[in-house]
């Protein structure tokens, strides 16, 4: 007994015993400490929205993204860029000097006069112009009717409502605005936009919502009329209406059905034309902001006229009536 140093109900380390004899060194201890918060899943390469936002920004870098199966243009989102497809459009966006950023060429497209001017354009006016697989255009456009080629728009960059009135205010002449409420076709918006260049007005302002904005299509319309007249976005169209009137301009409505003749009513005082569409026409909370509901008379048998052509012809009347001043 005096040999064994093992004293008795010790426990003992060796022998049959499962486990590790030897302490684990601190691996253990390292092992439960935490590793920080869990990596959003676009940060995690394996994950699908990784993947996606990977293509995205790869689509992005080539100039587009998906486009809407229009020929003539389509926007991607309200403050995203917005491509032009096919030849017709992109040519004459170009003549009539749509800020462009990228011209885009299909590799391997047959070339026309209309190409040939289009790439002359782009190059005299400082356009990037780029060459793409034909299958990078398809992609931009759902239906692929390219034709070879697409042009990239930037978004428009609206003035603040403020400013256009302040900026018609500090005019030589009386302040001359356009509303135009419930115009949905941006053909309509862009010859309107035309008109009140041509006839010496000081702006244009749209609501926000439920209203065409400057695309391609009206920036082609306007024969570029869109680079030099500011147009407004107003995010309650009747609260901007009421702030001009408390500002010394008088608002007049268009409406077949108006209460003043165009031969009665005098434009030379500061002034806001209110349009609206054909079909709704103007907006209860609109008309009921109007000073007045102007309308034209008609010597024949058609019962209206389309909207920009309303606008221009009571825009022509204001600026003879100030001519004649």
């Amino acid at each position: 007994m005096a040999g064994n140093s093992q004293r008795r109900g010790a426990i003992r380390k060796g022998g049959s015993k499962k486990g590790q004899v030897a302490g684990s060194g601190g691996v253990r201890r390292r092992g439960l400490e935490g590793k920080g918060p869990t990596p959003k899943a676009v940060d995690r390469s394996y994950h699908p929205a990784a993947k996606r936002a990977a293509a995205a920004a790869k689509a992005a870098a080539k100039g587009g993204g998906r486009a809407p199966g229009s020929r003539t243009a389509g926007r991607r989102s309200d403050d995203g860029p917005e491509l032009v497809l096919g030849r017709n459009p992109v040519v004459e966006c170009l003549r009539a000097g749509v800020p462009a950023t990228a011209l885009f060429v299909a590799v391997g497209t047959e070339n026309d006069e209309r190409l040939t001017e289009s790439v002359k354009l782009a190059a005299d006016t400082g356009i990037s112009i780029l060459e793409v697989p034909r299958t990078d255009l398809d992609r931009m456009s759902t239906n692929g009717l390219h034709q070879g080629v697409a042009l990239q728009v930037p978004p428009y960059r609206y003035a603040h409502p403020d400013d256009l009135l302040e900026s018609a205010h500090n005019s030589t002449e009386p302040a001359l605005l356009v509303a135009l409420d419930n115009i949905s076709d941006p053909r309509n918006l862009g010859a309107v936009i035309r008109s009140v260049a041509a006839f010496g007005g000081h702006g244009v302002v749209i609501p926000q919502r439920r209203s065409a904005s400057v695309t391609a299509v009206a920036w082609r319309t306007s024969a570029g009329a869109a680079a030099r007249l500011p147009v407004a976005r107003a995010t309650n169209l009747t609260r901007t209406l009421k702030d001009w009137a408390a500002s010394g301009a008088q608002i007049i409505g268009l409406d077949a059905g108006g209460d003043t003749a165009l031969d009665e009513f005098d434009g030379t005082t500061p002034t806001v034309i209110v349009v609206g569409s054909e079909g709704k026409g103007l907006s209860r909370l609109v008309r009921e902001t109007c000073d007045s509901i102007l309308s034209i008379p008609m010597a024949g048998p058609v019962e209206s006229l389309n909207a920009s052509v309303a606008a221009g012809v009571v825009l022509a009347d204001i600026a003879r009536q100030r001519r004649a001043r």
